[in-house]
């Protein structure tokens, strides 16, 4: 505890609240909505709600509204094996002719013998549309379309014929249902249509009694991209309930008629007949009546209230401010336009909590994992066919999970990682011939693990290793043994294991490289790509450590640490740069989305500014790949500039991103702040609030002790010099509050929920710390004195 006599230093209980440091966020009413002054012309600018589970998109149309909505497991095909028996036979030969030099006769026998049955995945569906038609009273006055991050719920609002209109849109979590309210400041005004528009083809709408609306369906049989008829199993249906205060309700023509009603309340249940990746025998029908049947004597009231009591909390745990200044006042897509050429840092906060609430609206405990879109599409054919790409993007999507305070959000992903294993296990044996379980770049709700759509990147091995070290994390953040035990350490295993069996003796180095592989996306497949060595020696480190921590497995945690240290190293080429490949073969003008090779910067831990050498040829590699990208990717570069603790290069990126589509870079925003890689992916949101967390505090370091090191605004930028931040969470069980003026830390408080030591980092200087359990330490002059 030294220096820690010289200090001031305030001790409290967890759950006191520092009202002076922070202002009451009721002050901030408002500040986290994106608002606009037209309804949505196209599905980019609509505004999503989502319960984990149902998703929708509101376009709030005058004559008609839109709402298009999803639910997170229908999909097109059925429960399946992708994997290919047999084919580790080929194993041997592939290696041979890509340490021969042969590279395109590899391809070519892998795409034959090698690849999944069949070669892609399938798709993430829309469910369908809920179109209602009003009948206006007059002219259209004072609109306004907004978005309400704190209460999770979607607005509009006008003035029409003198008659105030307002409607209101939600995805309840608590009840499981999509709500539309409706609503005028003059009785017996609301007259409008109400009904289904499905695009799948195989579906039917009935009227049930005088209040209700049915929608049955089943997903094409025909799979599009892959060109066969598949049997689609998968059944669907969606009700919806009206009921009304005043008026009438009546059916006609496959439609709700709702004549001269004061307010409106529409509820709508969604389901399908999956169970799990291989079992689709529920009944959705049964699960509708139930979710209905629960809401009988539920008021709109009601619902609305229990919706915001259980939302609100959820963006409540961590708070932002990064300045004011003219962008508040605009409606968001006015605000875009004008961050093209001038600093926003109420837009950055506004996008932070946005990826929040994208990540608390597409991703929460028994649901299904935030997918390349979350849960919001409205393609039969949607990019990428909207799975989970994991050689950066489902991973990019939970970067934000712990460091922002939503470590429940991350349980979906763990939840697919058991199912993972199974299909894993059947991939390692009939791919490698080899024990555990393996993912290659690509999965989808049947769990596929195969290497998918040409064998030039769909051979990447290390997908599974790479979302293990999720688990991992989630340990770190929360020192929670029992996790560790119950649901981390045996997918960890298994995952080291398969690398146990798979790595081979390079011939020229006698290093243990993996291969066939590749450095996502570009370069072909190969024999030793950076990326995996480094994902696979962290994964060997983390299940070693697990291991010793619980106990078990000590010859092969002994075992994983003699393997680590031959795996081949990072190594530094003939430009200065941290190699891609095991060649030095990296060309400077390459400007390729992915930045694999730098994944140990981050989100690893392989290279960090105690390498100095390496850390300096990572860092010349991110030069060499430039400012511009994708959207994702320059999310991934923020990151990136933040761990290199150059704040004000992590803000150039963000600004790039912050920015309409295509105005800086191929990236950007949409109106509606989604982010586009184009077109639309999501986890470029994910990646922005992580990095913009990743530049205000890090903790991934540890010191010789094993003790995390917090560091504190370790790249801030100029762009910042006045802000605060409370309740971002730190490896080792810590929260931490910030408040810095005039570009330097001002104050910091620690809290601890499981009471250990730490060493606080700021300005190049460090204290030490140790608190006991719920107990929070409040840093004024100490930090003051070292920030000098």
């Amino acid at each position: 505890m030294q220096g820690l006599s010289l200090i001031w230093a305030y001790v409290s209980t967890f759950s006191t609240v520092l009202a002076t440091s922070f202002p009451a966020f009721g002050s901030e009413q408002g500040r986290w909505v994106l608002w606009y002054r037209q309804p949505a012309r196209v599905w980019t600018e609509a505004l999503p709600v989502g319960n984990g589970r149902l998703g929708a998109m509101v376009f709030g149309g005058v004559g008609e509204e839109r709402i298009q909505f999803n639910e997170d497991t229908l999909w097109t095909g059925e429960p399946r094996d992708y994997s290919r028996p047999g084919a580790w036979q080929h194993l041997a030969t592939l290696r041979k002719l890509l340490q021969e030099g042969r590279q395109r006769e590899a391809e070519q026998l892998a795409m034959r013998e090698f690849m999944s049955v069949p070669l892609r995945q399938m798709a993430y569906q829309p469910f369908a549309d809920l179109v209602l038609r009003f009948r206006q009273p007059g002219e259209v006055q004072d609109y306004r379309r907004e978005l309400d991050l704190e209460e999770g719920v979607a607005r509009v609002h006008y003035r029409a014929g003198g008659v105030w209109m307002e409607r209101v849109v939600f995805a309840s979590a608590p009840d499981q249902v999509l709500v539309v309210h409706l609503k005028a400041d003059q009785p017996g005004v609301l007259w409008l249509r109400v009904g289904y528009r499905c695009p799948h083809t195989n579906s039917t709408v009935r009227v049930e009694g005088t209040h209700r609306l049915a929608l049955d369906g089943r997903v094409r049989d025909y799979d599009a991209r892959n060109k066969l008829e598949i049997r689609n199993p998968m059944r669907f249906r969606s009700v919806l309930e009206a009921r009304t205060i005043g008026g009438g309700v009546r059916a006609e023509g496959g439609e709700l008629v709702i004549e001269g009603a004061d307010e409106v309340t529409l509820c709508l249940a969604a389901a399908t007949s999956y169970v799990n990746f291989q079992d689709v025998s529920g009944d959705p029908v049964a699960r509708c009546d139930a979710v209905l049947r629960r809401l009988q004597r539920k008021s709109f009231a009601a619902m609305w209230q229990e919706h915001v009591r259980e939302h609100r909390p959820w963006m409540h745990r961590v708070r932002l401010d990064l300045g004011r200044g003219p962008g508040d006042a605009l409606p968001t897509d006015e605000r875009l336009e004008r961050a093209r050429d001038h600093d926003d840092p109420g837009l950055a906060a506004l996008v932070f909590q946005y990826g929040r609430y994208l990540l608390v609206a597409s991703s929460r405990p028994g649901t299904q994992p935030a997918n390349l879109q979350g849960i919001w599409n409205e393609s039969l054919n949607p990019p990428w066919e909207s799975k989970y790409t994991c050689n950066i993007n489902v991973q990019m999507n939970y970067w934000p999970a712990e460091v922002t305070n939503l470590p429940e959000c991350h349980e979906p992903l763990f939840d697919a990682l058991e199912e993972l294993m199974v299909s894993g296990r059947r991939t390692a044996r009939n791919h490698y011939n080899a024990r555990g379980w393996v993912l290659h770049h690509n999965f989808d709700l049947w769990r596929g693990t195969a290497p998918i759509n040409h064998s030039d990147h769909g051979i990447w091995v290390t997908g599974g290793a790479w979302l293990s070290l999720h688990l991992w994390e989630h340990y770190l953040f929360s020192l929670d043994h029992d996790f560790l035990a119950r649901r981390a350490y045996p997918i960890m295993r298994e995952a080291a294991l398969f690398f146990v069996d798979f790595l081979v003796q390079d011939p020229r180095t006698g290093w243990l490289i993996s291969g066939p592989s590749n450095s996502p996306e570009h370069g072909g497949l190969v024999m030793g790509p950076a990326m995996d060595h480094q994902i696979i020696r962290c994964l060997f480190e983390a299940t070693s450590e697990a291991a010793r921590l619980l106990g078990r497995d000590e010859a092969l945690a002994a075992e994983l640490d003699r393997l680590r240290a031959r795996i081949a190293p990072n190594q530094i080429g003939r430009l200065g740069q941290l190699q891609e490949w095991l060649e030095d073969k990296d060309d400077p003008n390459n400007k390729h989305r992915h930045v694999s090779h730098l994944w140990a910067v981050y989100p690893g831990w392989d290279i960090t500014w105690r390498t100095t050498n390496l850390f300096q040829a990572a860092r010349q590699s991110l030069l060499f790949r430039g400012d511009e990208a994708t959207g994702w990717s320059m999310g991934w570069k923020v990151n990136l500039w933040a761990r290199f603790l150059d704040g004000d290069h992590a803000y150039k990126i963000l600004r790039n991103l912050l920015a309409p589509v295509g105005s800086r870079a191929d990236g950007g925003l949409y109106p509606n702040l989604f982010d586009a890689h184009p077109p639309f992916q999501i986890d470029g949101n994910f990646g922005a609030t992580a990095g913009i967390a990743e530049m205000l505090v890090q903790s991934h370091l540890r010191d010789k002790r094993g003790r995390f090191v917090l560091h504190l605004l370790p790249a801030l930028p100029s762009a910042w010099p006045d802000g605060s931040v409370r309740g971002l969470r730190t490896r080792g069980g810590f929260e931490v509050d910030l408040q810095w003026g005039a570009g330097r830390l001002q104050e910091a408080t620690v809290r601890s929920r499981t009471g250990r030591e730490c060493v606080v980092l700021y300005g190049g200087q460090q204290r030490e710390l140790r608190l006991r359990p719920g107990r929070q330490i409040r840093l004024d002059g100490f930090l003051e004195v070292i920030g000098r």
